[in-house]
């Protein structure tokens, strides 16, 4: 296996790893001792879920988060100089996309380290792909302002966007605000713009529906503490 900074994606929920990981992502997290994280906990129980014969002892954990300082994180490449490869979880999907380990790439990118991204499910490219929104052009934008005419003001901004760029808008919310996410984009979106609604992709009761402004109003989802994507289009 060759020496790199490994992107290891993980499940987006309780699914069963095969089938949504191809085996060589297996294959490597078994020569992996390294592993910068977003939680420890969490990646622990991937790590067994992967395969439960891994020895979580002898592991190094080495989190990541929006405390970390840079001086840190440049820190938790030195395995890599020493010859060691090194693995980066996130909380859910693919790490560096929306995700702090994008910090831990750019420090390994400018240091000339190898970077090996692996396929895994994300849930921005599954959810264009099911919308029927345009693929060609997209923009994800996290997590919208939370105060309410700053979010209303943003919004409305975003839906110019799709108008005058013929652009897909991607967001998210925390799940236990989606309802109040959906309220406000049947309140500021035109009737005609339509919403796309992605729950729980790829787990059991996965549900993506697009439908325009005017029938969301017509019938409520039930999203509440469920995550989701939101994508708006023409």
């Amino acid at each position: 296996m060759d020496t790199a900074l490994y992107l290891l994606p993980v499940t987006l929920g309780d699914t069963p790893i095969a089938s949504v990981l191809p085996a060589i992502n297996h294959d490597i997290i078994l020569q992996l001792k390294h592993f910068i994280v977003e939680d420890i906990r969490s990646a622990r129980r991937f790590l067994k879920k992967t395969d439960c014969s891994i020895n979580i002892d002898e592991l190094t954990f080495y989190p990541l988060n929006k405390h970390t300082s840079p001086d840190e994180i440049a820190g938790y490449l030195t395995p890599l100089q020493q010859g060691y490869s090194i693995g980066v979880i996130s909380e859910a999907g693919c790490p560096a996309v929306a995700d702090p380990g994008a910090d831990v790439v750019a420090i390994a990118q400018r240091k000339n380290f190898r970077v090996i991204p692996l396929v895994g499910p994300s849930s921005i490219i599954l959810s264009v792909m099911a919308s029927g929104f345009n693929g060609q052009s997209f923009a994800f934008h996290g997590y919208l302002p939370i105060e309410q005419n700053e979010r209303s003001k943003t919004m409305k901004q975003l839906e110019n966007r799709v108008y005058r760029e013929d652009q897909t808008q991607l967001f998210i919310e925390t799940p236990y605000r989606n309802e109040k996410m959906v309220k406000d984009l049947l309140n500021n979106c035109r009737p005609e713009t339509k919403l796309c609604i992605a729950a729980n992709i790829t787990c059991e009761d996965e549900s993506i529906k697009t439908k325009t402004i005017a029938e969301w109003k017509k019938h409520l989802p039930q999203i509440g503490k469920v995550p989701c994507i939101f994508l708006i289009y023409k």
